[in-house]
């Protein structure tokens, strides 16, 4: 895919992963109601459709203030901060992207990210230990990475996604504990097989829900640092600063402890630290740090 294709299908696929946040919700809500508050499915189901839709209206229009408070990140005006707001403007400017509004998280760890629902409404945010401990060249790969993010509109669904996977994992555990010790079981239409099997079908979705939604997001995630990378390549001609960021930032061992499982995604590189490799590798946000240096250098 061109960058205007792949635009176009993170457009495509934000609305997509609301309409099924929505279902899987209501789904959810009408299952519990129906089996274990004594046959309340279509109280619960319209209560989850009310829910899951204010939900998706808030995680559209405010993921990114939601995801910067999760973060604790303090905005950085252009006085508090010149030299970074100056090279961020160079990379907007090469990029033909609204230069972005520019946060900060006070961690001495080094990562970075981007949020935000379009161009005209986004934001980068650094922690302080990337700032002061990365190169110029490399701090500039750092910040075309994230404008890429920007420009191919990955900001929006993977802020949104953040928001929606949190929430159904919330939700699920919620409805698992109603379920298992608040609620009364339906008496009359479990004991057919017809009401067995959709016992059954419910239980798996309750269970399963958080896991497919996790692997929803290590799915998306992935597969846009690669094109991210590439596309950061395109705005700084340099290939080389932006892998030696990546080579910095992978060795860094410190955690960053405003980072959590519902934003981890979003950051350059992941936070999460101290996974063995093969379990890295399988539960990473990310793909491996020494593929995506790889593939810069051969650039």
């Amino acid at each position: 895919m061109n960058m205007y294709q792949h635009i176009n299908q993170n457009k495509r696929d934000t609305m997509i992963i609301i309409a099924l946040f929505i279902a899987v919700v209501s789904a959810i809500g009408w299952f519990v109601g129906e089996y274990f508050y004594d046959g309340s499915g279509m109280t619960f189901l319209g209560g989850a459709l009310i829910f899951s839709g204010i939900s998706g209206f808030i995680s559209y229009y405010n993921s990114d203030k939601i995801v910067l408070g999760i973060s604790g990140a303090k905005e950085v005006k252009f006085e508090d901060g010149p030299d970074l707001h100056k090279l961020v403007e160079n990379m907007s400017i090469a990029s033909g992207i609204p230069k972005p509004r520019i946060y900060v998280i006070q961690d001495s760890s080094m990562n970075a990210f981007a949020t935000g629902r379009d161009p005209n409404h986004s934001v980068i945010c650094f922690t302080t230990g990337i700032i002061q401990r990365l190169e110029k060249r490399e701090l500039e790969g750092v910040i075309a990475h994230e404008m890429s993010h920007i420009g191919n509109y990955d900001i929006r669904l993977m802020s949104i996604v953040s928001i929606l996977v949190g929430t159904v994992m919330l939700l699920s555990d919620w409805f698992t504990r109603g379920a298992f010790f608040g609620g009364s079981r339906k008496r009359s239409s479990n004991s057919d097989s017809g009401g067995s099997i959709f016992f059954l079908i419910g239980m798996v979705l309750l269970i399963l829900s958080p896991i497919i939604a996790t692997l929803i997001k290590l799915a998306i995630s992935r597969n846009r640092e690669f094109l991210a990378d590439a596309t950061a390549v395109s705005i700084t001609r340099h290939p080389k600063g932006l892998a030696d960021a990546l080579t910095k930032l992978g060795s860094d061992k410190e955690v960053l402890e405003a980072a959590n499982g519902a934003t981890a995604h979003l950051y350059i590189v992941s936070p999460v630290k101290n996974l063995g490799k093969a379990a890295s590798n399988l539960f990473s946000t990310h793909p491996p740090i020494e593929e995506r240096v790889n593939r810069l250098l051969q650039m």
